[in-house]
């Protein structure tokens, strides 16, 4: 066996396509390049053909009766599949997840700088976790956490969903916002 076909037989392990000498077939039902039908014939005669063309014939339909095979430039066909899986994930969002911890007792002036922060993270697509940690005798009083989770809610309404209401998870209470969908 030459290099070429060991790298071609390493390679088409990966996507289970298997090209000329590696179809163990007697028979095959062969398509040409252009997508007519060829027939069914001996596996031989198609990689003959496909060689007669400088092509590859490969194996598209193990479990077929008979298998079904095309005559193609497989090296084109999987730079063209590499250039679309390329694009796929190119134009994939990662959303991430943003945290923004609040205090119980937090000042007006910090609590616009956190919103203005959240809003940021909202408006370039990422969701945020709002958390307040209680620290000693905060624990006995929930309410004013809810109290500044919604008044966070409410100033962030614009650009963000409440995806989780704000709840108590041991010494934490948490929230989530999710960016608004544009419209």
């Amino acid at each position: 066996m030459s290099l070429s076909i060991i790298l071609e037989v390493l390679t088409i392990s990966n996507k289970e396509l298997a090209i000329n000498e590696a179809i163990k077939f007697k028979e095959v039902r062969v398509i040409g390049e252009d997508g007519t039908q060829l027939g069914i014939m001996s596996t031989e005669q198609a990689i003959k053909i496909a060689y007669e063309r400088d092509l590859d014939l490969v194996n598209i339909s193990p479990n077929a009766t008979p298998p079904v095979c095309k005559i193609m430039n497989y090296g084109k066909y999987r730079f063209e599949q590499s250039k679309k899986e390329k694009e796929v994930r190119k134009n994939q969002k990662i959303i991430e997840v943003k945290e923004i911890r609040l205090g119980l007792g937090i000042d007006v002036h910090d609590f616009e700088t956190k919103g203005n922060q959240a809003i940021k993270f909202l408006k370039s697509g990422n969701k945020v976790k709002v958390s307040i940690r209680f620290r000693g005798r905060e624990l006995g009083h929930p309410e004013i956490g809810l109290d500044t989770m919604a008044r966070f809610a409410s100033y962030c309404e614009e650009f963000a969903n409440v995806e989780k209401a704000a709840k108590m998870e041991g010494r934490n209470m948490l929230m989530f916002l999710a960016p608004k969908s544009a419209k």
